[in-house]
């Protein structure tokens, strides 16, 4: 950012169904620089290769209702029988110091940040929305995946159908297409929201 302007962080929502190919893609964006990625809690069991503060924070359930009476999450959820979060104080710390934030989220998680009684976050917020091809693409994924039963498989793509209703919430929406095709569109929208006019604050 040139001397003349400065800005606070732009606050990065992805979401998409299971299967769409978000999480490629938010590693992929994880490598880039000036960018904090906030990792979400969960108290689901981690799966193989999954590591604690990198890809999750494991809480236990107790663990997990101690920080949602404490006030510690921007927004918090249950999706498939487990409960996820995003911790607020990393968020508004780095979107203060003009660090943009990504967080990886799911439709409850962008509604819930969408109607923050936070302004610096409401007026951070970039929400986009990746949107499969169909059902059937995702199916086939998620067998791929080999990480879910076939009922687990059925029960995702049962919630896949609704969030896939919800794309008209979101400020922006991609239609997967290959990886790398996925990655170029949001990069794309992270350089235009940098530069919107609203953003900059002369100094």
């Amino acid at each position: 950012m040139s001397n003349r302007f400065s800005r606070h962080g732009i606050l990065f929502v992805i979401s998409a169904p299971s299967g769409a190919g978000k999480t490629t893609v938010v590693q992929a964006l994880r490598k880039t620089g000036n960018l904090f990625y906030s990792v979400s809690c969960t108290t689901r069991a981690p799966r193989a290769g999954e590591i604690n503060g990198e890809h999750y924070r494991f809480l236990s359930a107790a663990d997990f209702h101690a920080r949602i009476d404490a006030g510690d999450f921007l927004e918090h959820a249950k999706v498939h029988e487990d409960l996820y979060g995003t911790l607020r104080k990393s968020v508004l710390t780095n979107l203060q110091k003009g660090v943009d934030v990504l967080i990886d989220i799911d439709t409850q998680g962008a509604a819930t940040i969408r109607n923050c009684d936070d302004a610096i976050v409401r007026q951070a917020l970039a929400d986009i929305f990746i949107m499969p091809p169909d059902v059937e693409e995702l199916r086939r994924r998620l067998a791929k995946r080999g990480t879910e039963t076939a009922q687990q498989i059925e029960s995702r793509l049962a919630t896949a159908r609704r969030e896939m209703e919800l794309w008209r919430d979101y400020r922006y929406t991609i239609v997967s297409g290959s990886i790398e095709e996925d990655l170029a569109k949001v990069r794309d929208i992270m350089s235009a929201e940098a530069f919107l006019s609203r953003r900059l604050t002369p100094n």
